[in-house]
This record gives structure tokens, sequence and C-alpha cells, in this order.
């Protein structure tokens, strides 16, 4: 079976992360923009959950043949700890999700000038009224929500074609709940990216909150990863098939 090369995969990586900051973090900014900086509405932050449901879909089919589309590297640490992939290659595909979120951030700044700072460049944060603890517990949840379903959609065993919807309906419903409290990042690297270019364009950055949606986000997506590893177990049983035989019906049971 042909598979792309590492470097094509860190490449797709990279720009699967870029568009996914541009599209769905700058649809933050673009909103206030447009709102003029009111507050958001219901309807609004539906409307950015639809931005990153949208952009997951389609980056999931452009390039999800090519390097898996994971774009989040809570999803790779947990497809490493539950070896569906090659922990070897993790340190790359980090590497390369941080960079395209970096680049996406700067491609939001491009587009929408310096006002798209201004109104906060879509940095995740989470305000005085969330506590840290309250924050670390939604974007946990929010992240496990999301990586279950990614393990559930990538399943040989399940419905062929349909993952990247799969996946985009899960990043919406998970944004419409998780996001008023802490802007739902359930991705270190969509954190990352605009945290740094916010600080190079002088924009507010709560660094102080980073190692909440770091730690939140990996502890949720490797547990939910576990989880489903847990409940997809299966062992041969004593049951025969009787055109196929006992060797059949064993491996159809571990298969």
């Amino acid at each position: 079976m042909e598979e792309n090369t590492y470097p094509q995969k860190l490449l797709a990586e990279m720009l699967g992360t870029a568009m996914l900051v541009f599209i769905g973090v700058g649809s933050v900014p673009a909103t206030l923009i447009v709102n003029g900086k009111a507050p958001f509405t219901f309807a609004d932050l539906g409307m950015i959950s639809l931005a990153f449901a949208t952009v997951v879909i389609a980056m999931i089919y452009a390039i999800g043949h090519i390097s898996g589309c994971q774009i989040n590297p809570a999803i790779t640490l947990a497809l490493a700890a539950t070896r569906k992939m090659p922990w070897r290659d993790v340190p790359g595909y980090i590497a390369a999700q941080v960079v395209g979120a970096v680049l996406g951030a700067l491609a939001i700044i491009g587009v929408l000038g310096h006002q798209a700072v201004t109104v906060g460049l879509g940095i995740a944060s989470y305000g005085p009224q969330v506590s840290a603890g309250q924050a670390f517990f939604a974007e946990a949840v929010g992240t496990a929500i999301l990586a279950f379903v990614v393990f559930g959609a990538i399943d040989r065993r399940s419905a062929g074609g349909f993952a990247g919807l799969a996946i985009g309906l899960a990043v919406f419903a998970v944004i419409m709940v998780v996001g008023p409290a802490t802007s739902s990042a359930i991705n270190p690297a969509r954190v990352v990216g605009p945290m740094l270019v916010g600080q190079v364009f002088n924009g507010t950055v709560h660094w102080n909150q980073l190692p909440v949606y770091l730690i939140g986000d990996v502890v949720g997506a490797v547990a939910a990863g576990f989880l489903y590893v847990a409940l997809n177990a299966r062992r041969a049983t004593a049951t025969t098939d009787a055109t196929a035989g006992p060797v059949a019906a064993a491996e159809g049971a571990l298969s």
C-alpha cells in the first residue's frame, strides 16, 4: 500500500492547522469587527462554531488521506498513547501543528488588519468568573468528547466516508457548550499559535492560563482514547462459524 512521505505528512498537518486557525479562530475577530465589538449572542457563537466545524470537515477530506488530518496535538498524543501511531512521529507532528497555528494567526492579521488584534485575535481565554478548575474541567470534557468521536470515526468498522462529518459536527456541538466558559480551545495548537502572534503584535495574552488549556486538552484526549480502546476490546469466543470454520470465526472476533 502506497503511503505519503513523512515530510509530506508534516506539510499537510501544518497547512491543515493553519486553515483551522485562519477560518475557525479568525471567525471570532471577524464577528467582533462586524458587530462593532458588541457582546456575542448565542447566534454569533453558532456561526463561529459552524466556521470551526466546516473547516475541520473540509480539511479531513482534503488531507485526511495524507497525514490523518490530526491538526491537534492532543489528538496526536492520544493516538500515540494508544499505539495507533508511532511515538517517533509525534514531535514532528506537534511542531508542524504549532507552526501551522502561528501561520494561521498571522494570516488573520494579514486579512483583517491590526484591528483583529485589538478585538482579541480569537485568543482562547477564560474570564474572572470562571475558575482555573472549572476551565480545566471544561477543556478536558470538551476535548474528550472530540477525541472519543475521532477514535470512533476512524475505526475501520465505522461507516465509511463519514468521518469528516462526524468529527466536524462534534466540534460544532462542543463549542456551543464549552465556548462560553473557555472559548472552547480543545486544541493546544489553536491556543499557542494565536497567543504567540498576539504577543508579537502587542495583544492581550493571558500566559498564566496556558497550562490549564495544555494539560486539560491532553488529559481529556488521552483519557477518551483509552476509554474507546477499552470499550472496543474484543476477544475470540468459542462460537464458530458453520461455513467458515473455527479459525476464521476467531479471526473475525479479533478483527
